[in-house]
């Protein structure tokens, strides 16, 4: 996952695009079938790699803000979820409540603080201290927190 990989030159961002509206249909289904972790599970993987380009940042999000927001049952999406998404979460549950959206913000606190007793605090400093994987994934979430 990490730095040696550089930025996405603007002609990848395509294909990044293409990738990210392949998984939407995939996760569209998945909701369609009442499988929300499962929804969830597929919008956390592959995160965009390191890009620049807004537009793969935020198309990327839209995918994983939908599962999270499909979300009832959060200790249960929790056991069913590897420990390995769990920073990936975290990161996105950051973005969410940098939005200001009152549904969008309600849902992320409620799984934040069940993602922080599952996962400890070394979660949210993970998420707050890792620059290069969170400008990967979710365009600056120590940035965002940090204007809090």
């Amino acid at each position: 996952m990490a730095g040696a990989e550089g930025h996405v030159e603007a002609d990848n961002a395509e294909a990044i695009i293409t990738r990210i509206e392949h998984k939407t249909r995939k996760i569209e289904s998945l909701l369609k079938q009442y499988k929300p972790v499962e929804a969830l599970k597929t919008a956390l993987e592959g995160s965009p790699p390191m890009t620049r380009d807004e537009r793969c940042k935020s198309a990327n999000w839209i995918v994983v803000h939908r599962a999270i927001m499909a979300i009832k049952d959060v200790d249960g999406m929790l056991s069913s979820l590897d420990p390995e998404y769990y920073d990936i979460l975290m990161k996105y549950l950051y973005r969410g409540l940098s939005t200001g959206d009152r549904p969008t913000c309600d849902q992320c606190l409620r799984i934040h603080e069940k993602l922080t007793v599952r996962a400890g605090l070394g979660c949210i400093l993970r998420c707050l201290a890792d620059t290069v994987n969170t400008e990967r994934s979710t365009g600056s979430c120590a940035k965002k927190v940090g204007s809090f």
